[in-house]
């Protein structure tokens, strides 16, 4: 069912998406989405939720090629870039990831319905640097991250706006801004 709304989700768009068509392309009764999802919001939050693990999955995945096999990268950008280039990479490959995001599109709360969605993000970023690099658990760095992912997610969202595969020249700014950003404000 998740994989039949994201197929429909970047189709149609969220608007456009029924429980009655996720049953239709899942091949199964509407019954069967109901026993499992109250309405077609539940449906996309799981599916956001099914992003967000496939993203810190591969994100993880991704570090370890880079550093060796869950080594200590020797400088933090490593972590920066991977975590950019698996954002992007998302857009580019995950069915329904380019229309939901992590879910904003339907509502910034999908994730928590205490926190929005990118503050979500950007704990687990935060929890990942922490474990990956040793660094403090200071409100100074929970805050840093949080402009950062607001602003990549904006420019990221702004470069498949303009070309379905990703504005090659506006992510290669994406990532300075965010390395600038966070170079003063990250110790």
């Amino acid at each position: 069912m998740l994989d039949a709304c994201a197929a429909l989700v970047d189709e149609l768009g969220y608007e456009g998406l029924t429980t009655t068509l996720i049953a239709q392309r899942a091949g199964v009764a509407i019954g069967s989405v109901y026993q499992f999802f109250p309405d077609k919001r539940a449906v996309v939050q799981a599916l956001t939720v099914r992003h967000l693990e496939s993203f810190l999955e591969n994100l993880n995945t991704r570090l370890d090629a880079r550093l060796g096999g869950g080594g200590k990268p020797d400088d933090w950008w490593d972590i920066v870039d991977a975590v950019i280039d698996e954002y992007i990479h998302m857009h580019r490959v995950e069915p329904g990831f380019k229309t939901l995001h992590f879910g904003d599109v339907v509502d910034v709360h999908l994730l928590d319905t205490d926190r929005e969605n990118n503050d979500v993000i950007a704990q687990r970023l935060q929890e990942l640097i922490i474990d990956r690099l040793g660094f403090a658990d200071r409100p100074r760095l929970r805050f840093a991250l949080a402009i950062g992912v607001e602003t990549g997610d904006a420019l990221i969202n702004l470069a498949f706006r303009r070309d379905p595969e990703g504005d090659p020249e506006v992510l290669g700014e994406a990532k300075v801004l965010i390395r600038d950003y966070l170079s003063r404000h990250v110790d």
